[in-house]
């Protein structure tokens, strides 16, 4: 069988994840690694998990966990989502959240949702590569999103134009966001609502680590900030994706969208049609630990994933030769480096895995053009401090070998 003669054209455009085949590296002991951006499996609320399923498995409810369920997902659950989006600045009803198999999943319908061959999304240079992964199938055209830059909303619309095509959203994580641990300002926000109004387009908001905040002062997400202009949700063009994947537990993959009744609905079109609905049993489970101990156990995850941090930051300037760069979260997951010009970070991992045994990822899969190969993600979420000492005294030694 000739697979490329009935393969779609837009096949061509899957690759495989940088980040998924690194994570292979996890199994070899003699591996530091720094490389998959992933919670510690050791903070899991795991007896919380245990006793809920225990639960939901039990009594006139087995039959409910084990059984198919609406496509919108769990209500107690999205009751209890709405909630806490309420909190922070989001008012909204059950009816605007939809539950989704990770917010990857979400992500992966949005794109199905909006964008046509030869369509611009809107990204931040770097971002999120398992974005660029959900959208790459839907044959898009990127062009480059920084909200704090001058560009006039007309030169999108007409690039778009000139890619065959017109803008359909702006993707971005204003929180901590992946893979540079960078958070945008409230101005930058609010330039963004600016700028999906002028060009009457969608902004689909990342919100996977809002919940990880050490330093500073929470800032409104951009749904907040559009709906404190506009009144109601109803009205807004925001979408906001959440996840329990870095709070709870990734592996029941639980995420949500929260958004305006109209594209919710059309959204729990596309989940009907794709898997019907996502894991029952997982759903109820997330809502019983949700509802026992969400507070107190994010509470528990910023004071080590803090620790972390700053270990990793304060390791860095003790190793790193001039000329590296490197971001300082307030929160997340992740430190980006941009290293000299003439390094680039894959040959850089190469030589690693040779030498040194210690596991990043290159920067430049996560730019939509392929460049930037100066960079690189470190994530510090699985590392202890002996690990993050003993890995930055190699990558160090590594990064001046290069030079």
């Amino acid at each position: 069988m000739q697979w490329n003669n009935v393969l779609a054209t837009r096949s061509s455009r899957m690759k495989a994840s940088e980040i998924r085949e690194l994570l292979k590296l996890l199994d070899q002991p003699d591996i530091i690694s720094f490389a998959g951006g992933i919670p510690d499996p050791a903070l899991f609320p795991t007896d919380a998990f245990r006793d809920a399923f225990t639960q939901a498995l039990s009594g006139d409810q087995a039959g409910a966990a084990l059984q198919y369920s609406v496509s919108e997902g769990y209500k107690p659950l999205r009751q209890w989502i709405a909630g806490e989006m309420a909190k922070i600045g989001v008012p909204c009803e059950a009816e605007n959240i939809l539950i989704t198999s990770g917010s990857q999943q979400a992500l992966d319908y949005l794109g199905k949702l909006m964008i046509s061959p030869a369509d611009t999304v809107l990204v931040g240079w770097p971002t999120y590569l398992g974005a660029l992964g959900a959208f790459n199938a839907y044959e898009p055209t990127y062009d480059r999103l920084d909200p704090k830059s001058n560009r006039a909303p007309a030169d999108f619309a007409a690039k778009a134009e000139a890619a065959g095509g017109r803008v359909k959203f702006a993707y971005l994580s204003v929180d901590f966001a992946n893979p540079t641990g960078e958070t945008l300002d409230r101005a930058a926000r609010e330039a963004v609502i600016d700028l999906a109004d002028t060009l009457d387009i969608a902004v689909v908001e990342d919100a996977a680590y809002q919940t990880l905040r050490y330093d500073g002062d929470a800032i409104p997400p951009i749904l907040a900030l559009e709906i404190a202009r506009k009144g109601s949700i109803e009205n807004c063009r925001t979408l906001y994706c959440g996840s329990f994947s870095k709070s709870l537990a990734p592996g029941l993959r639980v995420g949500w969208v929260c958004a305006a009744t109209d594209v919710i609905g059309r959204l729990v079109l596309m989940k009907q049609a794709a898997d019907l609905h996502s894991a029952t049993t997982n759903q109820i489970v997330t809502n019983t630990v949700a509802r026992a101990q969400f507070d107190s156990h994010v509470a528990k995850l910023r004071q080590v994933y803090k620790a972390r941090r700053d270990h990793m930051l304060a390791a860095l300037t003790r190793e790193m030769p001039a000329g590296v760069e490197w971001t300082k979260p307030e929160g997340g997951m992740f430190v980006w480096m941009t290293l000299p010009t003439q390094i680039d970070a894959a040959d850089l991992l190469a030589q690693s895995l040779k030498t040194e045994r210690i596991a990043f990822v290159p920067g430049r899969a996560f730019h939509a053009d392929g460049s930037n190969g100066n960079t690189l993600r470190l994530s510090f979420s699985c590392a202890d401090e002996a690990a993050i000492d003993e890995g930055m005294k190699r990558l160090g030694r590594l990064i001046r070998a290069a030079s």
